[in-house]
This record gives structure tokens, C-alpha cells and sequence, in this order.
């Protein structure tokens, strides 16, 4: 990353998104199993065949005594399902962004 004398951040093209430090706040931690903390972070790691946006959006919800997670990001377009075994399945909206430095995931009340 390169800054700019009017203070706007450049990135270098060999920037990778989602590849550096990862955080998750206190509300993550707190009501998100830790197994479905790391399917999001998986399924982010598998979106090598699709250009990745910074802000990843996960809807999570049961469905059939199992944890749906649901992953969509705005540019470019893209959404995907995955049912998983889960013992708690929760209801949650989750943000997870990347701001080159570091990722967060984070509950999208505390956005």
C-alpha cells in the first residue's frame, strides 16, 4: 500500500484481499460458534476463482436442525449456500471486511 500526499491510499496490484491479520469482535465471539467463525473465514479463502470485494455479507439462519450460511458481496455480484452440521445453529447477519492491514468479522449491529 502506498499513501498518496492528499491522503488516498493506492494499492499495489500484488495486494491479496483477505490475506493478513484476522480479527473477530467481542459480539462474534460471544454468539457465533467458533466452527461457523471459521467456515466464513474457509469460504472466503475459496473465492479464488471470483474477484473478491472488500465487504463480505454472511446471513446466517437455521434450516433443518443445521447452520445455513449464506455469503454475498456486492462487486461483483456473487452469492452462494452452504447448509453445515452445526449442534447451535444462530440467526446473525455478519460483516467481514478487509482493510488491506487486517480483516475483521464482525456482527453487522456493531458496524
Amino acid at each position: 500500500m502506498v499513501k498518496s500526499t492528499e491522503g488516498i491510499f493506492v494499492f499495489q496490484e500484488d495486494t491479496v484481499m483477505f490475506k493478513n491479520e484476522r480479527y473477530v469482535t467481542c459480539g462474534v465471539a460471544a454468539r457465533i460458534p467458533l466452527v461457523t467463525q471459521l467456515m466464513m473465514w474457509a469460504m472466503i479463502d475459496d473465492l479464488k476463482a471470483v474477484e473478491v470485494d472488500s465487504f463480505q455479507v454472511f446471513l446466517l439462519s437455521p434450516s433443518n436442525e443445521k447452520q445455513k450460511i449464506t455469503q454475498e458481496q456486492e462487486v461483483p455480484e456473487f452469492r452462494r449456500e452452504l447448509t453445515v452440521d452445526c449442534e447451535e445453529p444462530v440467526t446473525e447477519k455478519v460483516y467481514v471486511i478487509d482493510s488491506i492491514e487486517y480483516s475483521t468479522m464482525l456482527l453487522a449491529e456493531e458496524y
